[in-house]
């Protein structure tokens, strides 16, 4: 049996050895490559010029140093890799990168679309902080724009936050953009009445009603024909700035109602069947509490100012998210 010839061993680990400090000073060449690169790609990532690219918006100004920094390294990289003669190498590493950049993306699919719809909404910004907005059918006022979501306030004094994917493709109705906003209700009117009277009744009652705008005008037409009334639709304007939309609008209809009645038109109520039973061996209802104060209507003041309920709040979220706020009162509007 023939011994195992050690000899053999150690002269290729001696010649290992040999081509490994041979290679050092390449070695090292190429470390200081990768440290200038590094280097390098901080100091342009922090220059004037990179942040003008994204003047006024913090997300893509971070992203571009981010990009600058990582390209100026990966072409260091590729130096280095070039020095020591491992541009096989190369090709390894670019297409395990492309094998693993397409699995992280469909991993984190949905990341990277919220992140990128809040890029562009950035650019171009669908609306601003304190905007009243319904996005998807969720509404409330805005408070902030992340580079994941839009964070919303309902008007039940709840945050709300919505991936900014879903906003980005979304239906936005903006009710803060324009200050003027219109309400309408309808009315059923008698069929035997005088109309025109009806409509020239209550556009006076809206003129008169304070928040309700004279610009344009309040108007009023016939609808639609009921079973036992005709629909007459009143339209009037409120400036959202100053007064509150609901309230207007209820005190709308609570003057338009007393204007009418004082009128003396009919205001028809839907005809039911009734059927008649029985009732006497019920015992009567107790009428302990029953009477109730009689107030004038013309004592009753109603308040349509518009009311800051949530105002606090919505400070104070303001300043909480001031750091990553992305909205900005300078950058463009869609």
């Amino acid at each position: 049996m023939s011994e195992f010839n050690f000899d053999a061993v150690i002269n290729h680990l001696w010649e290992e050895c040999y081509v490994l400090l041979a290679g050092l000073p390449m070695l090292l060449l190429a470390l200081i490559v990768v440290c200038l690169s590094l280097l390098i790609g901080r100091w342009l990532s922090r220059r004037a010029l990179v942040a003008k690219l994204a003047d006024r918006n913090p997300l893509l100004r971070e992203l571009s140093r981010t990009s600058v920094r990582w390209a100026v390294a990966l072409v260091g990289v590729l130096i280095a890799l070039e020095i020591l003669d491992a541009t096989a190498l190369v090709g390894a590493v670019l297409g395990t990168a492309g094998v693993l950049g397409v699995a992280l993306g469909f991993a984190f699919k949905d990341t990277v679309e919220n992140y990128l719809a809040g890029v562009l909404m950035s650019l171009r910004q669908p609306f601003a902080a304190r905007d009243y907005v319904v996005i998807d059918g969720n509404e409330g006022t805005v408070i902030a724009l992340t580079s994941r979501a839009t964070i919303l306030m309902t008007p039940d004094g709840n945050h709300l936050r919505l991936p900014n994917a879903l906003v980005f493709r979304s239906v936005t109705l903006n009710y803060t953009r324009n200050p003027s906003r219109r309400f309408s209700f309808d009315v059923g009117i008698g069929v035997n009445e005088d109309l025109l009277c009806a409509q020239a009744i209550g556009v006076e009652t809206l003129s008169k009603l304070d928040g309700v705008l004279q610009q344009p005008p309040p108007r009023a037409f016939i609808s639609s024909l009921g079973d036992s009334n005709v629909q007459v639709r009143y339209l009037a304007w409120v400036d959202q700035r100053s007064h509150d939309y609901s309230m207007v609008r209820s005190e709308g209809i609570r003057l338009l109602k007393l204007a009418l009645e004082e009128a003396g038109i009919d205001l028809p109520e839907p005809i039911y069947r009734v059927h008649i039973s029985d009732r006497s061996a019920l015992p009567p209802a107790s009428k302990t509490g029953a009477t109730a104060a009689v107030i004038s209507v013309n004592e009753i003041e109603v308040d349509t100012k518009s009311h800051p309920d949530l105002e606090l709040q919505i400070d104070q979220d303001l300043r909480e998210n001031g750091a990553r706020d992305l909205l900005d009162a300078n950058a463009p509007r869609e």
